[in-house]
């Protein structure tokens, strides 16, 4: 078979009248008829491959779901408040009455909230949502895979990406990059809709998908928007005139979807709304252009813990930066397995079809996924400000759409000596990284590693004279080159599914699969050591399943507990459990996510990474009297807030945002509110300003300590705002 048969097969442009005409009837069916069956001219045993497979992945991603807890405790706080109060899920606010919101949009926190709302606050209320996002992506990744290509393409597309360790630990996660991985595969799902035939409908729908991203993680959203839009003002068909009507008509839709959420909050009277979070001007834009845009690229984002590039390939205290970032031993584990493949299979797909025409639906799907692919991974690479591994789960669409779409179109042409040697040199290149990766946790399974490597190896060699082979022993080497591919990033999702993760910088794979200094483990820690390039502080580490060694620093963890530290015994959890048991209900784990049997421990920098222990006579002590005040207590810093809110049920106000650097409130605006009588308590500790700088939260803190009494319940030390020093 020719390049040119190949696409005109793929096309199949002499057959339109009659598959339109296929597709005319089919449209007449019942909705639910065609879900069950699909296309017309499928295999009978693709339908059910294809359900059964969605069905897999949503019941491996429930599994074992509530061991993470509350997962981040500083999304799920918002999430709470969201489920109370109308308000505070319109903004994103941190509690529900209203003080300040989360550094990102909105979008994400309101299915969850939604889903609280119904079901009430749970493990399972709050994550459940995440994993029907990644049944969504699997089904939507696969419709965009089998428009062009065969149904085996598009179900290898859906295993791959099921079994990316990091998209397991994402899509069973409470932070926004479950949604944007969903919206993003929609936005290239409806782009090449669009390219089938010039249609305005499907591009302008791609941009409302772009919008909704947007609001969910800002301009992370954008980063596939110049190779789509290069791909449709090249490649789509109609007149150059028409093309760029219709992406500029995508861009106004894009601006309203996106924008109409922005505009509120720009023109709602400041003393009316919660603080924008993350911002130093209460502005979202400012949030948006700064701390959460380019001050992501260049390391300058203001109010950062670890802001500041550093020199020498170093992102500040976000880990080396450069073209190998995405395989070294920080990200490598997370996405890299089959990344080798997809570049490679995208180089081969792009030649097979190159001398096509012009409107190419085969090459134009190459192009959108390989772009958007290298586009993200480009950025990703060089950003010098604030990264975590699991930024990377938006590559992952891309690379299973590859794979799937670049090992089928070879095999088709398996007639040809030049397709199986490269498919031979695939899994060939494939299982050597894998070794490597497995390598990097040798006490991981060890004995993996080599037998991915010799199967892996023989099933490639089996696939360079596959014209020459008979049909069972092709077959046999395909099965064996796939099973040895897909072993390594399986065996690491395995580990992600069984293991609870918690705090805001979590990672996939078994302990040491992200080797990025202390902490950089699975429950939270600085890739590449602590921000600045320091020592992380004695009692700051992390162990893996169970508790931080040693002390924290000056005293303890905010509110003076230890992480993997739960409530006592007698105490109730939020969720109604004795013991203080997290959601999942296992001991010893803090509503934020501490360490406990199988979850990762604390997250360090006096909660800034993770929440706070909140032992039973802590939460009683705070819930006395609480409706009586409009803050039940105010912690410097969100996770810390997060994790007493999650506790009581009651608002906590996050004096300093996130890092506690924000200028919210100000100290006049704080004591006005304790004279007026709004907040009860303060609780002690925290980062005191960010970082132990001299913000606003640091004045807050000494002149809470200055003038008023001080009372201890278990391990935390409190402030009564209500019971001033004598004498004062």
């Amino acid at each position: 078979m020719t390049m040119a048969t190949h696409s005109d097969h793929v096309q199949a442009p002499p057959g339109a009248p009659a598959r339109a005409a296929a597709h005319a009837g089919d449209r007449r069916e019942p909705l639910s008829r065609r879900l069950r069956r699909g296309r017309p001219e499928d295999p009978r045993w693709v339908r059910p491959a294809f359900l059964g497979l969605l069905l897999v992945i949503g019941l491996a991603y429930l599994w074992n779901l509530s061991a993470s807890g509350y997962a981040n405790s500083f999304y799920s706080a918002a999430v709470q408040a969201g489920s109370r109060n109308w308000k505070a899920f319109f903004f994103g606010s941190l509690d529900s009455a209203n003080a300040i919101t989360v550094d990102k949009p909105p979008a994400t926190l309101w299915p969850m909230a939604l889903s609280v709302r119904i079901f009430g606050l749970s493990s399972w209320a709050i994550l459940v949502p995440q994993v029907l996002m990644a049944v969504a992506t699997a089904g939507v990744l696969y419709a965009a895979v089998r428009r062009r290509f065969s149904a085996a393409a598009g179900l290898i597309a859906m295993v791959v990406l099921a079994l990316t360790p990091v998209a397991a630990l994402m899509f069973r996660f409470n932070n926004p990059d479950a949604l944007l991985a969903l919206l993003m595969t929609v936005t290239v799902y409806c782009v090449l809709r669009a390219m089938e035939g010039g249609r305005t409908k499907w591009l302008v729908w791609a941009g409302v998908a772009v919008g909704l991203a947007f609001l969910s993680k800002t301009l992370q959203a954008f980063l596939i928007l110049p190779p789509l839009a290069v791909l449709y003002a090249v490649f789509a068909p109609g007149s150059v005139g028409r093309r760029f009507g219709q992406l500029g008509l995508a861009a106004l839709a894009m601006v309203v979807s996106g924008g109409w959420w922005v505009a509120v909050v720009e023109l709602w009277p400041a003393s009316s709304r919660p603080y924008v979070g993350g911002s130093q001007n209460n502005s979202f834009l400012e949030l948006t252009f700064g701390y959460n845009g380019l001050g992501r690229i260049n390391g300058e984002e203001t109010g950062s813990v670890g802001g500041g590039g550093g020199g020498g390939g170093r992102g500040g205290g976000w880990g080396e930066t450069g073209i190998g970032r995405m395989f070294n031993s920080e990200i490598g584990g997370q996405i890299s397995w089959l990344l080798p493949a997809a570049l490679v299979l995208l180089a081969a797909g792009v030649w097979l079809t190159w001398r096509a025409k012009r409107t190419d639906a085969v090459r134009a799907a190459f192009l959108a996924w390989g772009g958007s692919l290298l586009m993200t991974a480009l950025v990703f690479s060089f950003m010098a400000g604030i990264f975590h591994q699991y930024y990377t789960v938006a590559l992952a669409p891309g690379i299973a759409a590859l794979t799937g779409m670049g090992a089928t179109v070879l095999w088709e042409e398996r007639g040809t000596w030049w397709a199986g040697a490269v498919l031979g040199t695939t899994v060939a290149v494939t299982v050597v990284w894998s070794y490597v990766l497995l390598a990097r946790t040798p006490d991981y399974v060890p004995w993996l590693r080599w037998a991915v490597l010799i199967g892996g190896l023989l099933g490639a060699v089996g696939l360079l004279p596959a014209t020459r082979l008979g049909r069972t022993l092709v077959l046999g080497a395909v099965g064996l080159g796939l099973a040895a591919s897909l072993a390594g990033p399986a065996a690491y999702t395995v580990s992600t599914l069984n293991t609870g993760h918690q705090g805001s910088i979590v990672t996939a794979g078994p302990s040491g699969a992200s080797m990025g200094g202390p902490g950089g483990g699975r429950g939270g820690g600085f890739p590449g050591g602590f921000p600045g390039g320091g020592m992380r502080p004695p009692g700051q580490g992390m162990q893996q399943g169970g508790r931080a060694p040693g002390n924290a620093l000056d005293g303890g963890f905010p509110g003076g507990g230890t992480p993997g530290q739960g409530a006592q015994q007698g105490g109730q959890a939020p969720n109604g459990n004795q013991g203080g048991q997290a959601p999942g209900g296992r001991q010893g784990v803090m509503p934020g996510g501490g360490a406990g049997e199988g979850g990762a421990g604390g997250g360090g920098m006096g909660g800034l990474l993770n929440g706070a222990s909140v032992d039973s006579e802590a939460a009683t002590l705070l819930k006395q009297d609480a409706d009586a005040y409009t803050w039940a207590a105010a912690a410097i810093g969100s996770q810390n807030a997060a994790s007493y809110q999650l506790a009581t049920g009651d608002p906590v106000m996050a004096v300093g945002g996130f890092n506690g650097s924000d200028p919210s409130p100000t100290l006049d605006r704080f004591k006005k509110y304790v004279a007026d009588g709004r907040v009860h308590y303060f609780i002690a500790g925290g980062m005191g300003g960010g970082m132990g700088g001299e913000g606003t939260s640091s004045r807050i803190s000494s002149w809470v300590e200055d003038n008023f009494e001080e009372i201890t319940a278990g391990n935390a030390t409190f402030y009564d705002l209500t019971s001033p020093k004598s004498g004062e």
